[in-house]
């Protein structure tokens, strides 16, 4: 059983034991229940409930919240224990309806590394447990509103000030039974104390903040809406009211995609192979110190490994230290670490160099150097040359065919590709390029130092932009031809912006510079392709305008004084003389067939190989791109839209564009099978 107890003195133990992190699953409500009445049919004048392991309970188990609620439900066992003498004796994590458990004992006890909190509304639920009622009358409405809204975890030093314990133990458990009977009977149950109107300030800030950090999700308002009753309602119809919420919410299409893409996460770490073992990587060349490059070194500094970065001579490797020294600094001023961190993690684990030569031995070489396959050929030549064969290889390319990048590199299997995202040592996504000779041995050790830098991994078959760059070059190319149809950049980007997406295209490129963009046009060749249409307009803004983006104060918008973007006449000019057609476009018009696109592209990626799992491209949308996580990524979003439906969809479209648009044959068998992609993850 998941829950045992035992009787010590007239104190009960109750021990929750459902690893790994003991989630409430519903024979753990049902192991509760049955300690609880053994606990009372014992005579105990205390109750201790406890976890076994690191967790004390680390939530809900999210796998149940796809079926029918199964009894008894947690409320309903809380609702018992709030009426008996007890106390949590936190071990570890207490999140979710783990914190629920402890807010429904009279005393809470914790160890100094626990960490508490309700983070559910970042799986687009609200506490159901008593979370929203039973916090502000413990710590006060204006505290509570802003870490239920925020879904924020705190650690128990920070719990403690909050007032959300009465203490902090070194053994939590020991501490609870020493409490005197006194003490612990004339501990209020929080059911006896009101939680006092909350302060306008407040609720205004948590607003705020979830209107920044969680646009488009409806769990923050709804948790809001819910710390506000507790200050209204007593407490039996606040919790009334907050367990319909979360019902109502758990059904819903964000709560789906939040656990899809919860469970993604999760998933993709274990994605490495089985058949090999992967190698312990302690050394590492970074080659190319430029932004990319210089944040790359940072992180493989921050998990111990030593770094040497190369540039190609004396000016660029100082160019490189200034590069890392300003993201040491820069961590610094935020709290990150100390000065003198900083300065041993330069001092000891970061060397720069000028040249290939005489390179000393590493376990791994990672190129990030300018975009140009010539470039990155000569760069793997110089590191084949003078480094050891068991070294691996690695390119970072975001774009470019990893198999002609290596194509004269000696010891295939060492080769592969590792595409960071900017800011490397910020973004959680890597995308893990196999080439045709990765071995199972380099792939598995990709995938370990992954698990290091805790990035989320996600392996790549070779294509041009591999799986992200390629959806996002499908997802450009569709709104330029919407362009030529009547459509104008700022009217696409709030229609982006307004169905989810963080940034809308048109304001993304001129964030990371059209110049990139066109190089990469050229590079492809496509404006001279047969059997596309091409948009000429981000050509001529570049090559005629000269409009590269906010790093020359223009692009798709006009930035005056450097400040916000602001539609351009110029520009909604040159794309009227550009314009085919003229038709009135509706924000959902815009959104739906921008997204279609993805959602075609990433079936024909599947179908190729080139991604393993749907579940994987989702990843990288939502880790790499900004799609919302609250839709799920956009294959999940396919699923929720209908696979029959969409496929109806792109039939027209291919009817009326087959230049653009092509039916993809997976989706076309997966609706003769009445399947979903989800039975593809």
């Amino acid at each position: 059983m998941p829950v045992s107890h035992s009787l010590q003195g007239d104190a009960c133990v109750i021990t929750i034991d459902n690893p790994p992190v003991n989630v409430i699953s519903a024979s753990v409500r049902q192991g509760l229940m049955a300690a609880l009445d053994a606990a009372e049919a014992a005579g105990a004048r205390r109750i201790v409930v406890t976890g076994a392991g690191r967790a004390f309970v680390a939530g809900a188990d999210a796998r149940e919240f796809d079926q029918a609620p199964i009894p008894p439900h947690l409320p309903d066992v809380l609702a018992r224990l709030e009426r008996l003498p007890a106390i949590a004796a936190i071990n570890g994590a207490a999140l979710g309806g783990g914190l629920e458990i402890a807010l429904a004992c009279r005393m809470r006890i914790a160890a100094p590394g626990a960490t508490l909190g309700l983070p559910e509304v970042t799986l687009g639920v609200v506490p159901g447990a008593g979370g929203t009622q039973r916090l502000p009358r413990l710590i006060g409405t204006d505290r509570a509103v802003g870490l239920i809204a925020a879904g924020r975890v705190v650690k128990a030093d920070e719990a403690l000030l909050l007032g959300m314990l009465d203490a902090v133990e070194a053994d939590p458990l020991a501490a609870a039974l020493a409490i005197p009977q006194e003490r612990l009977d004339a501990a209020p149950s929080l059911r006896d104390r009101p939680a006092p109107e909350p302060a306008s300030e407040a609720v205004a800030a948590a607003r705020a903040t979830a209107a920044k950090r969680a646009a488009g999700q409806i769990a923050p308002p709804e948790a809001i809406a819910l710390v506000e009753a507790a200050a209204e309602l007593p407490l039996d119809a606040g919790l009334t009211r907050e367990r319909e919420t979360f019902l109502r919410l758990r059904s819903g299409d964000q709560a789906a995609a939040l656990r899809h893409v919860f469970f993604a996460e999760r998933a993709a770490t274990g994605r490495a192979p089985k058949e090999a073992e992967a190698r312990e990587i302690s050394t590492a060349i970074v080659v190319g110190g430029g932004t990319m490059g210089a944040a790359i070194a940072y992180a493989l500094a921050g998990i111990g490994i030593a770094v040497t970065l190369v540039e190609q001579d004396g000016p660029g490797a100082e160019r490189a230290r200034a590069n890392v020294t300003r993201l040491y600094a820069d961590a610094v001023r935020r709290g990150r670490m100390t000065q003198a961190e900083a300065d041993a993690q330069l001092a000891d684990r970061l060397t720069f160099r000028a040249g290939y030569d005489a390179l000393s031995p590493a376990d791994i070489a990672i190129e990030a150097a300018f975009e140009a396959m010539e470039v990155k050929r000569t760069i793997f030549a110089a590191l084949d040359r003078g480094l050891p064969e068991a070294t691996i290889l690695a390119t970072n390319t975001s774009y470019l065919d990893v198999n002609a990048i290596f194509a004269d590199v000696s010891h295939p299997g060492r080769l592969i590709g590792l595409h960071f995202f900017a800011p490397a040592h910020v973004m959680k996504l890597l995308e893990i390029v196999r080439a045709e000779t990765t071995s199972p041995e380099t792939l598995a050790t990709a995938f370990r130092l992954a698990a290091r830098l805790k990035k989320i991994p996600v392996e790549a078959g070779v294509c041009d932009g591999f799986i992200g760059n390629r959806i996002l070059t499908r997802y450009r190319q569709t709104t330029d031809l919407m362009l030529l149809e009547g459509a104008i950049p700022a009217q696409v980007d709030a229609a982006m912006e307004g169905w989810g997406m963080a940034m809308g295209p048109y304001a993304v490129q001129d964030l990371s510079g059209l110049d990139i963009a066109h190089a990469n046009r050229q590079r492809k060749g496509l404006r001279d392709r047969p059997g596309t249409r091409y948009v000429r307009i981000a050509d001529r803004m570049v090559e005629e305008l000269k409009r590269l983006g906010r790093k020359t104060g223009a692009g798709w918008y006009d930035y005056p004084g450097g400040g916000t973007r602001q539609p351009s006449a110029v520009v909604e000019a040159l794309v009227a003389e550009e314009a085919t057609a003229r038709r009135d476009w509706s924000a959902e018009e815009i959104a739906t067939r921008a997204v279609l696109a993805m959602i075609e592209e990433g079936f024909h990626i599947l179908d190729e190989g080139i991604a393993r799992r749907p579940a994987d491209i989702d990843l990288v949308l939502v880790h790499g791109y900004a799609f919302p996580r609250w839709r799920g990524g956009p294959m999940h979003h396919a699923d929720r839209l209908g696979l029959p439906t969409v496929l109806d969809r792109i039939r027209q479209l291919a009817a009326e564009d087959p230049l653009s648009w092509r039916v993809p044959p997976l989706l076309e068998r997966l609706v003769a099978e009445g399947q979903t992609l989800a039975s593809l993850n």
